[in-house]
């Protein structure tokens, strides 16, 4: 039982950044491209106006909590989930990789016209609403999924069966 409590929680964290993503798996720009100071300052001013710190924060929480709500199990390794997770995902140990993609990603007058738009009331509303979005889209890919589930098993159980039967 505690193995198979050990194998889900490590399951669960491995899909911990596809959760917390806030961009398109595939960058735009190379990894490589340089950027100027102007571009990492304007990034970091960005990111500090979208207040990434407390929505990942609260991303982390979500998703462990509703880990747990699914699987009531996982509640005996939540501090170790939350520890892990603490250590590998928290804003002072991503925020220099997140400020450093959202620099490749726009230019700095991108970054300035962005930022101008969350300063809004508008885009405060959305910064302040982001979270109770991810949330939800989470809440209805996993429905859609569970309502399909049968659908996707037949279609592996036909894949998976030798030739001829």
């Amino acid at each position: 039982m505690k193995k198979n409590l050990l194998v889900l929680a490590a399951s669960l964290l491995l899909a911990a950044p596809a959760a917390l993503a806030q961009t398109t798996a595939t960058p735009a720009v190379s990894a490589t491209t340089a950027v100027s100071a102007g571009q990492r300052k304007a990034a970091e001013d960005l990111l500090t106006t979208m207040k990434a710190e407390a929505n990942i924060n609260s991303a982390v929480d979500q998703m462990l909590t509703m880990q747990i709500q699914q699987r009531p199990e996982m509640k005996a390794v939540e501090p170790e989930m939350r520890s892990f997770l603490t250590k590998y995902m928290s804003w002072p140990v991503i925020k220099d990789d997140m400020v450093a993609l959202y620099a490749r990603e726009f230019t700095e007058k991108e970054l300035r016209d962005i930022n101008k738009f969350y300063q809004t009331p508008a885009g405060q509303k959305f910064v302040s609403k982001q979270s109770t979005l991810m949330q939800a889209g989470m809440e209805i890919g996993q429905r859609r999924v569970q309502e399909n589930l049968p659908e996707l098993q037949k279609m592996i159980e036909t894949k998976m069966k030798p030739a001829g039967q």
